[in-house]
């Protein structure tokens, strides 16, 4: 189904000026979006204080703020006087060890209450928290807790027997390792958390921060080397706070569910941070993707915004769109999408599924939010990431004689830049200063990804700069091409990548996983291409396809075009530690 823009009803728009963002706010500044917090005295700042306590204090206690649904569907509630309470004695606990404002403490969990209470009592306690997804192996682990020199560590006890233990003498920081899920008998150097916890003191003053002090260290995988360690401040809170306003229309009356792990700054920034900021109420659910039972929890907890990631939402399509309709899914107002691009045809499912698009936006995890966003009063051009946010200044830019130039002709292609100077960018790559200052040319941020802009200020996503195919004087986008062929009924998941070609530099290839039930063969190789050659034309469309199970994803569901291409060329892999799954 193709479609130019799905277009709002007049009730869509509603409000649009104030929490809907649609273009029309003409006064913003990132001084009256710290207004709408707290802040501590003398000019302090602190995201725990604003994401809890200050709605205790402002008697709103008593609000559901987390609901936390296990895997046998067991659920706990926590109101925001409880993450309160819950918060100031996992502060205390590391108080008792002399963890102190600026001490580095990891988390190694899956979907727990604890893990959200760990996140959030660091961060009180002055601490710079640093999640890590709880699927990573030892090695993985090991390099980022040695890169931000660790010094507590949250984890389970099965996991830190299989992961941590064999190397913890190697790392001299490590000092704390708090278990949850513990036996009666704790492994040596390990204490039991939740017999700390329940010594504690549930009365804590939240550390003093200034809004530069570091609070949170989230890592990135580049093509090649170590991962980098992303550093963000408690100024971070302005953006968290704004943003899920604007983006995601988050309210205080909402049922907000992101499907993100914790374990990557989406879980953080916009399962944490962001609606508890807004005074929603989270859902949180601690088992992995099924489709039904999502469906399920959407109907039964009334769930209103919902943020998840282009992968699940394919996984969704694969089903088809007639098993949602037979959940009540009326409360949903909004549903919007992260971590890679989202193809038209997921946002035309969308409407087909849910009676409503689905809103793209646009981020990573050096800009530490939302920067460019598909806002709800908007018209959606399914395949664009929308505009920019209130306080964000996007361009296009090249480079012309080692100077950068923006390019203001419509749907030209070059390099997406951001001004600097939104509160949640990020401050550094840790112990990496030369890596961060390349990141910066010209007054911009350069982002790496390469993108258009139309003539209606839309944004378009093309593909990571080292991503882009030349052929033949052709600078062909990897998106263009897995978007095409994604639209052919029998494929689910497409990956594109150039070869080298000794006549046209560079030849389009196209790796292609099927649909359940769909049988690779060389007639639909062939109807592929067809369809492809129809869609995109011959300079474009791919010259080759090639049929695999799997496609080799990143943990948060990103297909890792590099690696298809570094695998078939026989080249270094570069970090692979965030690999999900491997081709089969």
């Amino acid at each position: 189904m193709a479609w130019d823009r799905i277009r709002k009803t007049p009730q869509d728009r509603a409000g649009a000026c104030l929490d809907d963002y649609d273009g029309c706010v003409t006064s913003f500044s990132w001084t009256q979006a710290r207004a709408l917090l707290d802040g501590l005295p003398k000019d302090g700042l602190n995201i725990s204080y604003e994401a809890v306590d200050r709605h205790v204090r402002a008697g709103r206690g008593g609000k559901l703020a987390l609901r936390w649904i296990g895997r046998d569907d067991e659920i706990r509630d926590f109101s925001y006087a409880d993450l309160a309470a819950q918060t100031n004695r996992f502060a205390n606990v590391l108080k008792r060890f002399g963890v102190s404002k600026g001490d580095r403490v990891y988390s190694l969990l899956g979907r727990s209450p604890e893990l959200y209470v760990a996140a959030l009592g660091a961060l009180k306690n002055g601490s710079v928290f640093s999640p890590l997804f709880s699927a990573f192996g030892p090695e993985p682990i090991k390099a980022r807790m040695a890169i931000g020199g660790a010094r507590v560590l949250i984890t389970s006890e099965a996991f830190y027997l299989r992961k941590v233990e064999p190397w913890r003498r190697e790392l001299d920081s490590l000092e704390v390792v708090l278990l949850t899920e513990c036996s009666a008998n704790p492994p040596a150097g390990t204490e039991d958390l939740g017999a700390a916890m329940a010594a504690a003191s549930d009365a804590f003053e939240t550390v003093w921060t200034a809004p530069e002090d570091m609070a949170l260290l989230h890592f990135t995988s580049g093509t090649t080397g170590r991962p980098k360690g992303a550093v963000h401040v408690h100024d971070a809170v302005v953006a968290h706070h704004v943003t899920g306003r604007y983006a995601l229309d988050l309210h205080a009356d909402d049922i907000f569910w992101c499907t993100a792990d914790p374990g990557w700054i989406t879980g953080t920034s916009y399962g944490i941070v962001s609606p508890l900021t807004n005074a929603a109420t989270m859902i949180v659910d601690q088992a992995e993707f099924d489709a039904e039972r999502w469906y399920r929890i959407l109907q039964d907890q009334k769930v209103t915004v919902w943020y998840t990631a282009p992968t699940a939402i394919r996984m969704l399509m694969k089903l088809g769109a007639d098993i949602p309709k037979r959940f009540d899914l009326s409360s949903l107002r909004l549903i919007a999408s992260v971590g890679e691009p989202l193809n038209p045809e997921g946002v035309a499912w969308g409407m087909e599924a849910f009676g409503k698009p689905i809103h793209d936006n646009w981020w990573q995890t050096e800009t530490g939010g939302i920067m460019i966003s598909n806002f709800r009063s908007m018209d959606v051009k399914p395949g664009s990431m929308g505009r920019p946010l209130p306080g964000i200044t996007a361009g296009i830019v090249e480079r012309r004689n080692g100077e950068i130039c923006e390019i203001t002709k419509p749907m030209a292609m070059g390099e997406l830049a951001l001004r600097p100077g939104w509160p949640s960018m990020m401050r550094a790559y840790l112990h990496e200063e030369e890596r961060y200052r390349k990141c910066f040319a010209g007054g911009w941020y350069l982002t790496g990804d390469l993108a258009m802009r139309d003539g209606e200020g839309y944004y378009w996503f093309v593909g990571r700069s080292d991503d882009v195919i030349k052929s033949a004087g052709h600078l062909i986008g990897p998106f263009e091409v897995e978007s095409a062929l994604m639209e052919h009924p029998a494929v689910a998941e497409v990956g594109v990548i150039g070869l080298p070609d000794p006549a046209a530099g560079e030849m389009v290839k196209a790796y292609v996983a099927l649909k359940s039930g769909i049988e690779a063969s060389e007639a639909l190789r062939k109807e592929l291409l067809g369809h492809a050659r129809k869609r995109l034309g011959p300079a474009v469309a791919p010259k080759d396809i090639a049929f695999r199970q799997n496609l080799p994803k990143t943990r948060s569901g990103k297909i890792m075009r590099r690696l298809l291409k570094a695998r078939e060329l026989g080249l270094p892999e570069g970090d692979i530690s965030t690999l999900e799954s491997e081709e089969r």
